[in-house]
């Protein structure tokens, strides 16, 4: 079953359709890379990804445990190296808004997010910096 449906809209923006859900989402060039800046482009998209994944995968834990994640946020910082033009880093920065954890539940955490499958899959190359701030 097919996942998406990207088009190209013109002046580098790309409008994509979640073929399930019929969701959409654009992206623009950035403008240091002769875009308009005026959406996430598609390397934000990798790093918010990333965190979005390792979010869901705390949540997902966090239903079995059970443990209170409600109203958490991660903020997330993509740092673009050159020669190539690649991503060299995502920064991501959990903050658990003042909620009291177990130092077990603080490694269930971070455990699930670290091994979410986005984490996994992206290249050994990218560095992931990742904290918690319990």
């Amino acid at each position: 079953m097919k996942t998406s449906r990207i088009t190209y809209q013109g002046n580098l923006r790309t409008g994509a359709i979640h073929l399930k859900s019929g969701n959409n989402i654009i992206t623009d060039a950035p403008t240091d890379n002769q875009g308009n800046g005026e959406a996430f482009s598609p390397t934000d998209l990798v790093a918010t990804a990333l965190g979005s994944c390792m979010i869901t995968i705390i949540g997902i834990k966090a239903q079995t445990s059970p443990i209170n994640i409600d109203d958490i946020k991660v903020d997330i910082t993509k740092i673009m190296g050159s020669n190539p033009r690649a991503i060299s880093e995502i920064i991501v920065e959990f903050d658990f808004l003042g909620k009291s954890y177990t130092k077990k539940e603080q490694q269930i955490i971070e455990n699930a997010a670290k091994t979410c499958p986005v984490a996994l899959s992206l290249n050994p190359a990218i560095k992931q910096t990742v904290s918690f701030n319990f």
